[in-house]
């Protein structure tokens, strides 16, 4: 382009400088794999995307964060930047996969460091997702492999909290919210619920499949994950007057009640006292 274009271009904002060295096209920055590729040629090599990055770019929706993640070897001694953090781990070229041109660290591997270091919730709904739609066969090995890697990690920090997430993920949920509240029902001391619990006739058919649920004392805990209009108000009440008939409790949370989840543990808590069940 020439350095006048350059520097035109970066006056007018059609180009923009996320960090030295690098220069993108401005609308690209919205891209993550733009800010990724961006972030590689800042910093490097060897250098790998890891943390919420690497699990974003390999399709996990359950993490949110605009940062972009970069882990070099230790020797190295690349500095973290507004939007780039840097982290420093020993790894080896069989930890990383290619994928569309970008250096990342492997899906197991990025799950294990991020059940062991990121945000809770959001590193429970990011395995839960990853187990999702899996063949059984698959789904043990992505599980086995992720445990492996956690007992393998040299920074024992974190692996019992871990291990515990991984062991509860069943790869059932829907959606990230749903898995997130699985966990915080179990946090709060209720029992482990089961996921996508099917309701079925006497002969066999399935009429509805729960979120959420503790079949044996039949209360099930619906999340509603959309703004929710009178016609599907209408729908839900419908439905839950059904379950009723069936026996069933039925709680219901929205996104609000992922923020401050107080109003549907003390609809549970309730819940649970009418079944005689007593709560941790």
């Amino acid at each position: 382009m020439g350095r006048r274009a350059v520097l035109e271009g970066l006056r007018s904002g059609v180009l923009a400088q996320p960090w030295r060295g690098v220069i993108v096209h401005a609308a690209d920055l919205l891209e993550l794999p733009t800010r990724a590729q961006a972030a590689l040629m800042a910093v490097g090599q060897p250098a790998a995307l890891s943390g919420a990055t690497s699990l974003a770019l390999h399709g996990i929706s359950a993490v949110d964060d605009l940062t972009v993640h970069i882990t070099v070897p230790y020797p190295r001694r690349a500095r973290s930047k507004p939007g780039l953090v840097v982290h420093r781990a020993a790894f080896q070229p069989y930890d990383t996969t290619e994928l569309n041109g970008l250096t990342l660290f492997s899906l197991e591997l990025a799950l294990a460091d991020f059940l062991c270091d990121g945000d809770r919730r959001t590193a429970f709904a990011a395995v839960d997702e990853a187990l999702h739609g899996l063949a059984p066969d698959h789904h043990r090995v992505l599980r086995d492999n992720v445990r492996d890697r956690i007992l393998d990690r040299v920074d024992k920090r974190g692996i019992h909290r871990a291990q515990m997430l991984l062991a509860l993920a069943t790869g059932k949920a829907e959606s990230p919210p749903e898995s997130i509240f699985r966990l915080i029902v179990v946090e709060a001391g209720f029992p482990v619920p089961e996921a996508q619990y099917e309701v079925c006739t006497i002969d066999g058919r399935r009429l509805y499949v729960l979120d959420i649920a503790w079949p044996a004392v039949r209360i099930a805990l619906e999340y509603d994950g959309f703004a929710t209009h009178e016609e599907r108000q209408g729908h839900d009440r419908e439905r839950d007057a059904r379950m009723a008939g069936r026996g069933w409790i039925t709680i219901r949370a929205g996104a609000a009640d992922l923020r401050d989840p107080r109003r549907v543990l003390a609809e549970l808590r309730d819940a649970f006292e009418r079944r005689s069940v007593q709560v941790a």
